[in-house]
């Protein structure tokens, strides 16, 4: 946890006191005047806001534990990952705190349907001047944060609890730190769109059906349009579609109380439709480009269908297991040209190394269905590793077992798979467990 760090420090000085009548003092106690503050290291914060967050001021008397106690403030926080100081005396005290931030992570209000996301935003904002709409994920900063909303909910009498937790980001990648309350029953009564076309899908209307009537959860409306809106535009070519945020659009008087049943509104702004230009690939040395394109089957000029390019991108990584590279890494950089509306793709390929197969270890399984399984296993020691051919006889293991064993009696639910692969020896080996 940040929050149990502690600050360390470097070449430190002994303070000096400047000369007059004053009591004998040891090293450890004794005080200076502060003159200066500095930092180094910050990349989102300035150095000034560093600072002012250690609570140090300038022309007050300091000791060393003074300036640790400082370090160990700015480590609470939770903004820092690492904060060391040096310091010297000139004439008063120089101190400078090196710290390292820590990764921050968006604020994601999930439940809070009295305020809109702006209005927390600025709740948050008035008690952390630096608030960004990203925190830590944990520490004194987050606490504020929570504190800001509290204040906010409570200003209009709401009487609910607030939680926060980092969670996965439900529309994206990486985490949020999610907000939400407890102690409203509300519930979501309808989901409206401003692209009224959305109306005759029948896989929307299918997926809406499924949230409708539960409790209001921003988390819950963002994984409907992520799954179930989004792949309808991208699937047409809008890969720039805005779908949300998500609105709360209510009639009648604002003082009276929030009704429990919320009706949200979805705008959606779908923008151009792209076409496929093409993809440059680099660091491909044992399958040619050729044969990548191949793979790819996306064709100059056509629709950029979305789905299609990632469905793409998942052919190239079996192509490549196909032929035993089994650790080879794509990133695809796309290039969107806004007035021509077309997307093309700066694909890097890292191949790593060629694996071949070398044995099986099985347990679960009776000696004669070792056999069976040995005697259909599609790839011989030594052969490469053909990770299309190993997924393929697993589907036949696990849904297909006639498939293998004939009519010999089994007695196995489920099949445990590891491929467990030597870098150096630039081998695998399959481990598979049968309960």
């Amino acid at each position: 946890m940040l929050g149990h760090l502690r600050a360390g420090f470097a070449s430190l000085s002994l303070l000096v006191l400047a000369a007059g009548p004053a009591s004998p003092q040891t090293p450890d106690n004794a005080t200076a005047s502060l003159r200066e503050v500095h930092a180094d290291g910050e990349k989102i914060l300035s150095e000034a806001q560093v600072a002012a967050l250690t609570g140090l001021a300038v022309g007050s008397q300091v000791g060393r534990a003074d300036l640790q106690a400082a370090a160990d403030k700015l480590v609470q926080t939770g903004l820092f990952a690492k904060v060391s100081y040096n310091f010297q005396t000139r004439s008063g005290v120089i101190v400078t705190y090196h710290v390292e931030e820590s990764p921050r992570i968006p604020a994601y209000f999930d439940n809070i349907p009295w305020f809109a996301d702006s209005e927390l935003a600025d709740a948050i904002h008035k008690k952390i001047p630096f608030f960004d709409g990203t925190l830590p994920e944990a520490g004194g900063v987050v606490e504020q944060a929570a504190e800001a909303i509290k204040e906010l909910i409570s200003s209009h009498g709401l009487q609910v609890s607030l939680e926060h937790m980092v969670i996965a980001n439900p529309t994206g990648e990486g985490n949020v730190q999610q907000f939400r309350i407890e102690g409203a029953a509300l519930r979501i009564e309808r989901l409206e769109f401003s692209d009224p076309s959305l109306l005759a899908s029948k896989a929307v209307q299918q997926h809406l059906s499924e949230i409708l009537g539960k409790p209001y959860s921003r988390m819950t409306i963002d994984l409907f349009v992520t799954e179930a809106i989004r792949p309808v535009y991208l699937t047409q070519g809008y890969l720039h579609a805005k779908l949300g945020p998500p609105e709360i659009r209510l009639t009648g008087n604002p003082a009276q109380k929030l009704p429990q049943q919320i009706p949200v509104f979805v705008p959606i702004t779908p923008g151009a439709v792209y076409h496929w230009k093409g993809a440059r690939w680099t660091g491909n040395v044992a399958i040619s480009e050729f044969t990548l394109n191949h793979v790819l089957g996306l064709k100059s000029g056509d629709i950029a269908d979305g789905m299609k390019i990632e469905a793409a991108w998942d052919r190239v990584r079996e192509e490549f297991g196909h032929n035993g590279y089994l650790d080879a890494k794509l990133d695809p950089n796309p290039a969107y040209d806004e007035s021509a509306h077309t997307v093309s793709y700066s694909v890097s390929i890292q191949e790593g190394p060629q694996y071949r197969f070398g044995k099986m270890m099985l347990s679960g399984l009776s000696p004669a269905a070792e056999r069976k399984l040995q005697a259909a296993w599609p790839i011989a020691p030594g052969d490469l590793f053909d990770k299309t051919k190993y997924e393929e006889i697993l589907t036949k293991l696990q849904s297909h077992q006639e498939q293998i064993f004939g009519e010999l009696p089994l007695h196995y639910e489920t099949v445990g798979h590891w491929l467990q692969a030597d870098a150096d020896k630039h081998t695998v080996d399959v481990l598979l467990d049968f309960k």
